[in-house]
């Protein structure tokens, strides 16, 4: 991670610099810097930033900011479990954040949701300097909290255990790689119930095209219906971040009128500040520069 030092002109001035690509990036003023840990498993710094509020990054790289957070939160929660047909057992890998556990809770008919972060460290960072984010979901008895190994975790879980599956990760390098393999993949699909699902972030297909076409062809071994749906968080640079999707039964045909009728009967409708019933469904047009890193056929 780059810290950039004031220079003689703004003396009063640091900058924090992404590190994601070695080509293009983004920087952020500092107002504070709040934790600085070095965990073991990757670099975690936590800022006060002039124009996003306060920003969680891992080994240099953006997760959340408390500014646009609604934006991947909802959309990685609400259209997995709007598309799935009666959602009661949901598991969460990563998200320490808290931001997905939070909405998933929102949802009364979640009867258990099991989340598993990897990195204790994030979770209690997240819980002094960013409360907003999870707000009281840490406490939900609904609720329960792993830290350990994600991919352990699957790989024990009985066949059937889950009806919604959602990765929250960080990209596949470091710490987030094995989330990205056909072996998690495999345990997943066995994991899930009959019209179980699959949702986790395949990055910015404007800069990493790869990242959407082999998780998609990884998926689509071991599910019968593969697609994604996109959503604009400013803050994950390159345009539109992709969610891929991966279900055994098929998710096409979803309508405006379901899913409202759905949000309404959750209490969810008029609660939200990027996904709408209108945006989940257009969600899954894709433009052609995305649609053709999908697997052909799969959706």
């Amino acid at each position: 991670m780059a810290v950039m030092q004031p220079d003689e002109a703004h003396m009063a001035e640091t900058w924090i610099e992404e590190t994601l690509y070695d080509n293009w990036g983004q920087r952020f003023r500092v107002v504070r810097e709040l934790a600085r840990v070095r965990s073991p498993f990757q670099d975690i710094v936590v800022f006060e930033s002039d124009s996003h509020g306060r920003v969680l990054m891992l080994d240099g790289v953006v997760q959340i900011t408390e500014r646009d957070e609604f934006v991947y939160q909802e959309m990685l929660t609400h259209v997995p479990l709007f598309s799935h047909p009666d959602p009661r057992r949901v598991l969460i890998i990563g998200a320490g954040d808290g931001g997905v556990l939070r909405r998933v809770l929102e949802h009364p008919g979640v009867e258990k949701a099991v989340m598993v972060e990897i990195d204790g460290a994030v979770i209690e960072l997240s819980k002094e300097h960013l409360p907003s984010i999870a707000q009281d979901a840490w406490t939900n008895p609904r609720a329960e909290v792993i830290v350990g190994d994600g991919i352990d975790y699957v790989a024990r879980a009985p066949d059937a255990a889950f009806d919604v599956i959602i990765v929250d990760s960080t990209d596949p390098i470091g710490v987030g790689e094995v989330l990205f393999t056909d072996s998690f993949y495999e345990q997943c699909a066995r994991v899930l119930s009959a019209q179980g699902l699959i949702v986790n972030q395949c990055g910015v297909p404007f800069m990493q095209a790869d990242e959407l076409h082999d998780t998609s062809l990884r998926r689509a071994k071991f599910f019968p219906h593969v697609s994604a749906y996109v959503a604009a968080v400013p803050t994950y640079v390159g345009g539109f971040m992709t969610l891929g999707i991966a279900s055994k039964v098929s998710l096409a045909g979803q309508d405006v009128q379901t899913v409202r009728a759905r949000a309404q009967a959750a209490g969810l409708e008029g609660k939200t500040q990027y996904w709408t019933p209108e945006i989940h469904v257009g969600s899954f047009n894709l433009p052609p520069y995305i649609a053709r890193h999908l697997p052909a056929g799969k959706a």
